[in-house]
């Protein structure tokens, strides 16, 4: 802090209550009374931010009135306080007040007077503010700096007395500031925040190595708070940002406490929030409403979401306050929580009123109800509950990983089984897999390894295993689950068909079609006895016992089955229906084998038409149809439009699936033997 003796002359004295006080109006003051923090050379950026200040406070005329809103740890303090070294030489004085409640600011103006006045020290506070109120409203020049203060409301009756100087105010809250200007403060840039990491550093290690500081900060959220205290911690115990890093995601309460020696220990990440929630305890729901929106993804997060969990009109309160404090940003339809934020709330410690272990349990356990309320009676193959199934994605992925299996609920492993679903049948057969596996253990250990609902899981983790060609894993599995099946279920059981089917097409795959078709025709005539000629998955069967003659080398028997097939999708499922189109495809490809490669190629362009506006030019099944209308191109002698059309599904294969995916790796070899002919 800086400061010196008052320079100044005292003419005349007031009478307050009785006694006299020193007349303000004619007390001088040099800068060198000034008082406030001293800047820290670590300061980085900004720039756009004290350029706004700059050009808000230098108003002349009327008092100047700037507040800097932003989360709690973002800077505010520092960017003022940066302000102020820039242009202290601009200001008679500056006064800095620690304004986090009425009384403090109080004691801050009480402070001034006593400094600019020292005879007024033994007067009450209340008059020593009040002379300090005086002095401002008869003086110009001078900046008084307002640090975190609480709301607007706490200064509001000051503003209204100050004509001139200039008044610099920090706060959390971001709004209510009537006839103020603002300036909102948000994060640091990436390069930024590595800057200042490695600034802070360098002051105790200046040969670090600060392998993995991108990923640290990105992690942190490029929260200057939070960098500059895995800094300190980095500089003092000398290890790499990723070391930071790894203690960060293997003991986060520890670390969002850990300071390096001689830290503020109520600034850290676990503290600085813990302040704004006091703040907000007369509105309950804030905080279970935070823990809550903790799980999601940080960003878009649907606030529909929340009406399924709380009620109005409390939702959209707790909502409001949250925002108004900074905790949250609010969009008309979405929500985004700084991801530090949430890593905090959802990491329990006994010791925080506000992250109790039993209620952070009940905030997850409440976010899977949540997302598996979204999904409720959606099919993952209709394209018509896509987009519900895209909107949960991001934050079924958000809570997948910060989770683990030993405390999912039923409500979990379900809705982690119906993403799987979907993120398959989009072609995402790796993410499936570990989704399938995570819902598997929560049902083995919450119902039983001879529960129904497990037992579809055994078989829905094989049915993914047999997508990526992994047949090692599959059958074995699959042998398993169905004699399970039927000993508990019974061998009519429609999960004891499905699971039959299943284990057909993967003894087909690995070991000849010829072995595999009795026990496919069994299973359909058994689909059509227990389900009924019409069932979907009756369908189904017609359709994989046609691939499996067709793969055979019956192309005749295969290419009859398929059209009276289809015909059947096409009255059922509708013509646009993926698994419709799936088949139209099935079908081309056995006209290819069987030689009608004109045939082929014009059904196969019918069928990517709609696929593309039904599906997507990036759907796995589009893109199948796409190699399939390329090879047929290829056969008919239009060797040039094949390779295009097969190079153009490679790199989009390569994009979406991934270079090693089965599917990529047949395109890539349709296009081996294309070329070689060309």
């Amino acid at each position: 802090m800086t400061g010196a003796t008052a320079v100044g002359v005292v003419q005349g004295d007031l009478v307050l209550g009785g006694a006299a006080v020193p007349d303000v109006a004619s007390v001088q003051v040099s800068p060198a009374l000034s008082r406030f923090p001293a800047s820290t050379e670590q300061f980085v950026g900004r720039s756009t931010e004290l350029q706004r200040l700059d050009d808000a406070l230098a108003q002349s005329g009327r008092a100047a009135v700037v507040a800097v809103h932003g989360l709690g740890g973002v800077g505010k303090s520092t960017l003022s306080s940066e302000f102020v070294r820039l242009h202290a030489q601009r200001y008679s004085v500056v006064w800095w007040i620690t304004a986090d409640s009425p009384t403090a600011i109080d004691t801050g103006l009480a402070d001034m007077v006593t400094t600019f006045a020292p005879h007024a020290a033994d007067l009450p506070l209340e008059q020593r503010t009040e002379l300090a109120v005086q002095w401002l409203a008869t003086h110009d020049g001078w900046l008084l700096v307002l640090d975190n203060l609480t709301t607007p409301g706490d200064v509001a009756g000051l503003l209204e007395r100050v004509r001139s100087g200039a008044v610099l105010i920090t706060s959390r809250q971001g709004t209510g500031w009537r006839g103020v200007t603002t300036v909102s403060l948000d994060v640091l840039s990436p390069q930024q925040a590595e800057e200042l990491l490695s600034k802070i550093v360098r002051l105790d290690w200046p040969s670090a190595d600060l392998t993995g500081a991108s990923e640290l900060c990105e992690e942190l959220g490029w929260l200057p708070l939070a960098v500059e205290q895995a800094a300190a911690y980095i500089g003092q115990a000398h290890i790499t940002p990723g070391d930071y890093l790894e203690l960060l995601k293997r003991y986060p309460a520890r670390m969002f406490t850990a300071t390096a020696e001689g830290g503020d220990a109520q600034r850290t990440m676990a503290r600085v929030w813990h302040v704004t929630l006091d703040r907000l305890a007369d509105t309950p729901l804030a905080g279970r409403l935070l823990r809550h929106l903790a799980w999601y993804a940080p960003d878009g997060i649907p606030r529909a979401f929340l009406a399924l969990q709380f009620e109005e009109p409390d939702l959209t309160e707790a909502l409001g306050r949250l925002a108004a404090h900074s905790m949250i940003t609010l969009g008309v339809d979405t929500i985004s929580v700084h991801r530090l934020i949430q890593a905090v709330s959802r990491t329990p410690d006994p010791d925080d009123r506000h992250r109790l272990p039993e209620d952070v349990a009940a905030s997850r356990d409440a976010a899977w109800v949540c997302l598996a309320e979204v999904l409720k009676e959606l099919d993952a193959r209709d394209p018509a509950a896509w987009p519900a199934f895209r909107l949960v994605l991001p934050h079924i992925r958000a809570i997948f990983a910060n989770t683990s299996s030993d405390d999912d609920s039923l409500e979990a492993c379900w809705t982690l089984n119906e993403l799987a679903r979907f993120v398959e049948n989009q072609g995402d057969v790796a993410t499936s897999i570990s989704y399938k596996i995570r819902a598997l253990s929560g049902y083995e250990r919450l119902c039983g390894s001879e529960d129904q609902a497990t037992l579809i899981m055994r078989n829905n983790l094989a049915y993914a295993y047999k997508a990526v060609g992994d047949l090692d894993r599959a059958i074995p599995l699959l042998e398993l689950t169905l004699a399970d099946t039927e000993r508990l279920l019974g061998a009519d059981h429609p999960e004891t068909l499905n699971q039959r089917g299943n284990l057909a097409s993967c003894y087909g795959e690995k070991g000849g079609w010829t072995e595999a078709i009795p026990l496919m025709q069994s299973v359909r005539a058994d689909r059509e006895r227990v389900l009924g000629p019409d069932h979907p998955q009756t369908l189904r069967s017609r359709n994989n016992l046609a691939h499996a003659y067709q793969a055979s080398g019956d192309q005749v028997q295969a290419i009859e089955l398929y059209e009276t097939n289809l015909g059947d999708y096409e009255r059922v499922l509708g013509a646009d229906h993926p698994e419709t189109l799936f088949a139209r495809n099935n079908l081309a490809c056995a006209y290819a084998d069987g030689g009608q490669t004109g045939r082929a190629a014009r059904l196969l362009e019918a069928v990517l038409e709609v696929q593309n506006r039904v599906l997507g030019p990036e759907h796995p099944d589009t893109l199948v149809s796409a190699m399939n209308f390329a090879s047929a191109r290829a056969s008919t002698g239009d060797l040039e439009q094949a390779i295009r059309l097969l190079e153009s599904v490679l790199a989009t294969s390569e994009r979406v699936l991934g270079p090693d995916h089965k599917r990529t790796r047949v395109v890539r070899d349709r296009l081996s033997e294309v070329l070689e002919k060309f």
